[in-house]
């Protein structure tokens, strides 16, 4: 840690201590619980250590800090403003870790404690890390605060004391969706419908009602897709586990499956009982040589949630730096610590996986059934990255929020418990849906133009995890919300709660900032019209660059059965090593399929794999390094290219407006460039979080590892002996 000074040079002047009253902004219902004035926020600025004065607050929403120089930021018309949660703002399940500095020893808070910090250092989920000083605070206040902030923080709660529920009350009658959301959020019968018909699923498979009002089974939804053939009661009998369960069907009729493993048992007699349904329930989507089904057991062939954890746990500690003096430290053995984290090995992994089902519903033409525990955690990471790969819908805004919806939300993930919205359990605690979203940025950063969204997009919806307004997030099943919002309640003159989805981005920001979110790179699938498309195969044309695969033979006498006593022994809990095909022709096929994909020109509106190899498997910058100033290079990065492109883009079409007078050839070409975007010069690589200087924040590199950047003469020039990487 570094040295406390009293001798700090402060924004503000010490005759000022006595700060300017600054508003504080309370969302409906939010409440201040404490506060404390004089307190001093560090800022880290080249090598020094500034400050500026201000009070610092608690609510039963967030903690914020209320600088004397607030009234200036805002004024930034460059900033990319939340105006849910500002700068200077954590919300109370967005804090991480929370320590003291005593006598220059950093500590770990937690509990009732008999000595207080000079020093406050939060660590947050998003990676922030913000300093703040007491010495200068009342003891009486600086006693209130800690305490306050530790107990808000750390303790247990109950989940209607939530501010979810607070919010929801108090902002009943203001409440308001936005009429341009067009998500899909697969709570009503007719969402599935549709989604059976855009994939041409409603051929083999239907929508069923038979868990309206969750009277068979809390964990799944009202309503899902099964097999056609699959008798609805045959879904009661083991309260939804053990039921194939539909998550997308492909153009060639291959389908992607889910199912959840039966209760473990120890009687004799419940287990034939239960090898007997499975037998039945498998004979209904297994029916060869038309219909061939490969098994994927994910519990026990692919990660466990423990080495997800793990991997995290160890990653997000190269992000959380308190000072540029550990920066420098690191830095040094960067690689060293990235490898050993795991955690783009992980990504590696379940890129992998998914081309691996990839090839299986494409090239060999079989459908693919995921196994899990509860299907809620891996199964929905892994049907969901299928999706985005093979359905150029998922990759639209609308499509892909309605993904998450559909395999997220209503698929039953534990939001509530591997978020720990409730700090009840840490052992619960898995980042499985941030992981998700890694994956599909590696996509995104490979393969820009065929994601109508940004990788801002992505990072604000990572960052929304933690805004307790919106119930997408803040659930364990759609049943656990239905209850709580009362909408299953009895009482008829109770109104039910009606909660914002994170969908409705108009919540978090204006119009101008959401420009960002969108991709102008993004060339939408054109029309055809009736003529074009008489002539046209319903395959699209990335299958003329697959390999040519042959389906697997007719399956011999006795395979059926080896095959229904491997999926029964895995829904069973009686794991087997060896799979159904062994894994040197799976390895083939795997190689087989990517090689020849990678090999061809890129479709971005037809199939979409990534590139696994180990340097393309890259650090999502934007949202890891956002808030360490020395990360940043400004006026470069992939933002200075995609400002270059956006003005090359404008140049063409203003030429082509003037060659052809006909608007409707400019649709492919148009884009709206956010304004924001337009001067690269003065953004830095990890824009629109980290701006221009707006704390004079340069990116700097110690003179004694680099004096082959000149002669000594020239290095004793330079302000206090760095080298200034904006100036290179």
């Amino acid at each position: 840690m570094y040295t406390l000074n009293v001798d700090l040079e402060i924004h503000t002047n010490e005759k000022e201590v006595t700060e300017k009253e600054v508003t504080l902004h309370l969302l409906p219902g939010e409440q201040l619980l404490c506060e404390a004035s004089t307190v001093l926020k560090y800022v880290q600025e080249d090598s020094c250590q500034r400050g500026v004065y201000g009070r610092l607050v608690c609510t039963d929403f967030k903690i914020a800090f209320l600088g004397d120089n607030e009234s200036a930021l805002e004024n930034d018309e460059m900033q990319f403003k939340n105006k849910v949660v500002g700068e200077n703002d954590i919300t109370l399940h967005c804090i991480d870790q929370i320590y003291g500095v005593f006598d220059e020893k950093k500590k770990t808070l937690f509990g009732q404690l008999k000595k207080y910090p000079e020093k406050l250092i939060i660590h947050c989920k998003d990676l922030r890390v913000f300093h703040f000083c007491l010495r200068y605070t009342k003891e009486e206040e600086v006693k209130r605060i800690v305490s306050g902030i530790i107990h808000h923080t750390q303790a247990p709660k109950l989940l209607k004391r939530l501010f979810l529920f607070s919010y929801a009350t108090a902002a009943q009658n203001s409440t308001a969706t936005d009429p341009k959301n067009h998500t899909v959020m697969f709570d009503t019968l007719k969402d599935w419908c549709w989604e059976l018909e855009r994939t041409k699923g409603n051929l083999k498979f239907k929508a069923v009602g038979v868990n309206e009002g969750y009277r068979i089974c809390e964990r799944l939804p009202a309503y899902f897709v099964v097999p056609t053939p699959l008798p609805e009661e045959n879904v009661q009998r083991f309260q939804g586990h053990g039921i194939p369960i539909w998550c997308w069907s492909c153009h060639n009729g291959s389908a992607l499956l889910k199912m959840s493993a039966l209760p473990k048992e120890q009687d004799d007699g419940i287990l034939q009982i239960q090898k007997s349904f499975l037998d039945g329930i498998y004979k209904t989507i297994h029916r060869p040589p038309y219909e061939a089904v490969k098994t994927e057991d994910l519990s026990s062939n692919f990660l466990s949630l423990q080495e997800i954890q793990a991997a995290y746990s160890k990653f997000k500690q190269l992000f959380l730096i308190d000072n540029s003096t550990e920066f420098w430290d690191t830095d040094i053995k960067w690689f060293s610590l990235l490898e050993s984290s795991s955690w783009l090995d992980i990504i590696r992994r379940c890129l992998k996986k998914a081309i691996e089902i990839t090839e299986c519903l494409e090239a060999q033409n079989m459908n693919v059934l995921l196994l899990e525990e509860n299907a809620s955690d891996l199964c929905c990471l892994v049907s969901s990255l299928v999706q985005v790969m093979m359905d150029p819908y998922c990759r639209t805004r609308i499509g892909f929020q309605s993904l998450v919806q559909k395999e997220w939300v209503m698929g039953g993930h534990c939001f509530l418990d591997r978020c720990n919205h409730l700090r009840q359990s840490e052992k619960e605690e898995v980042p499985v849906f941030l992981l998700f979203l890694d994956c599909i940025w590696q996509l995104v950063q490979q393969h820009p133009p065929a994601f109508e969204f940004t990788e801002t997009y992505l990072t604000v919806l990572s960052d929304s995890l933690y805004i307790p307004i919106f119930s997408t997030f803040f659930f364990n099943s759609p049943h656990q919300k239905d209850t709580n919002m009362g909408r299953e309640s009895q009482d008829t003159q109770s109104k039910p709660l009606n909660l914002l989805t994170v969908w409705d981005w108009s919540v978090q920001f204006e119009p101008k900032a959401q420009t960002l979110l969108k991709n102008p790179l993004y060339v939408g699938k054109p029309k055809l019209d009736k003529g074009q498309r008489k002539g046209m195969r319903f395959k699209h044309q990335r299958q003329l660059s697959l390999p040519l695969t042959q389906s697997k033979s007719s399956p011999k006498r006795g395979f059926f059965r080896e095959e229904t006593d491997h999926l029964i022994k895995n829904l069973l809990g009686k794991r087997i090593s060896k799979l159904i095909n062994s894994s040197d022709e799976l390895q083939d096929n795997f190689r087989e399929f990517y090689d020849s994909w990678h090999s061809k020109p890129t479709d971005y509106h037809g199939l979409l794999l990534p590139h696994i190899e180990g340097p393309e498997i890259k650090v999502w910058a934007q949202r890891y390094l956002r808030w360490i100033p020395e990360a940043q290079i400004l006026g470069g990065g992939r933002v200075a290219t995609m400002s270059k492109l956006l003005e090359m883009m404008e140049e063409v079409q203003s030429l082509q407006e003037k060659i052809d007078e006909r608007h409707h050839r400019q649709e492919a070409l148009q884009a709206d460039v956010p304004c924001l975007l337009r001067n690269s010069a003065r953004l830095s690589s990890l824009f629109p979080f980290a701006l221009l200087q707006r704390h004079s924040t340069k990116p700097v590199l110690p003179t004694s590892g680099w004096k082959a950047l000149g002669d000594e003469e020239d290095l004793a020039k330079r302000e206090d002996e760095f080298v200034d990487l904006g100036d290179m």
